[in-house]
């Protein structure tokens, strides 16, 4: 397989088959110095160990485009995936509610009301929001 890697801003074509690596068009940087970079392996190295399959992943589902807010907005403190919705649109919520479960480097945030209000959600179960998207308003 042929890749095409950029190290410290200099492009390498680089051939790798069955354990070995070398270097087939260095660019602008000389040979020598890039080979370097690449270890050294035997002739009777072990085969590489295929990946374990895995299951179908469910489709990704991008968060709603921003819509017009009334009240305050509750938005994503960090890029992540909504696990749950704990509240339905129309909602009455006091403040430190729970709003959403947001899950983020592998860890569950609790997204909470910051005020008291009736809570209007934008976001669905499922999406992948980035820091700064709109999940809810509340008025």
């Amino acid at each position: 397989m042929r890749y095409i890697v950029t190290i410290n801003n200099k492009t390498y074509e680089v051939e790798v088959e069955q354990g070995q690596a070398s270097i087939i068009n260095a660019g602008n940087a000389a040979v020598q110095a890039s080979s370097q970079a690449a270890p050294a392996t035997s002739q009777q190295a072990a085969p590489a160990p295929q990946p374990a399959p895995t299951a179908p992943q469910q489709a990704v589902q991008p968060a709603p485009a921003p819509a017009a807010v009334n009240g305050e907005a509750v938005k994503a403190p960090m890029p992540g995936t909504i696990l749950d919705i704990r509240v339905s649109n129309g909602q009455a919520v006091k403040r430190g509610d729970v709003l959403f479960i947001l899950e983020a480097m592998k860890m569950e945030n609790e997204i909470m009301a910051p005020v008291d209000g009736v809570v209007q959600v934008v976001a669905s179960k499922g999406a992948t929001v980035n820091t700064g998207d709109i999940l809810a308003s509340i008025q």
